[in-house]
């Protein structure tokens, strides 16, 4: 989908704010409420907004401890890798799974009450697959920034 201004100017402000009404939205891009809406949808059609969700400060919830695991796996024949895609899905603890290139092969951010918590989950679960061979695990000291809104201005 090739994204013009008025699209652009949609998705910076519901970035923003995922809960403004079409009418405010409509007001934000300068549009009136039918294409706001229409465009809107076209958005959410395409995939483009995948969907909508409050953040959740996790230190307020209890989840003050957040962790880089680096994983490398024994072997990436398609089983191994399949299960331990399927185990990561299933691990509420991982927020985040990426396949990276270097000296690991997945890069997992993982949140935990506490570091008995992680390490339950690491000796418990992650090294209990089975198709594991390493992990080493950064934690976070502090959190700089943490933010889901895109650069959109860096669309060309």
């Amino acid at each position: 989908m090739k994204l013009d201004k008025a699209d652009i100017s949609i998705l910076e402000a519901v970035q923003k704010d995922g809960r403004l009404s079409n009418r405010d939205l409509a007001k934000e891009v300068s549009l009136s409420p039918s294409p706001s809406w229409r465009r809107l949808r076209a958005l959410e059609e395409a995939g483009v907004i995948s969907h909508y969700a409050a953040v959740v400060d996790r230190n307020k919830v209890g989840l003050s401890i957040m962790g880089f695991a680096h994983v490398t796996l024994h072997d990436h024949s398609t089983d191994k890798v399949k299960k331990f895609d399927r185990a990561i899905m299933r691990a509420p603890q991982v927020l985040e799974c990426h396949a990276t290139s270097g000296g690991h092969d997945y890069m997992l951010k993982v949140v935990a009450p506490d570091m008995a918590s992680y390490q339950d989950f690491l000796s418990d679960y992650l090294l209990k697959m089975g198709v594991v061979r390493t992990v080493n695990t950064s934690f976070a000291l502090k959190e700089q920034k943490n933010t889901t809104v895109l650069p959109l201005d860096q669309i060309k």
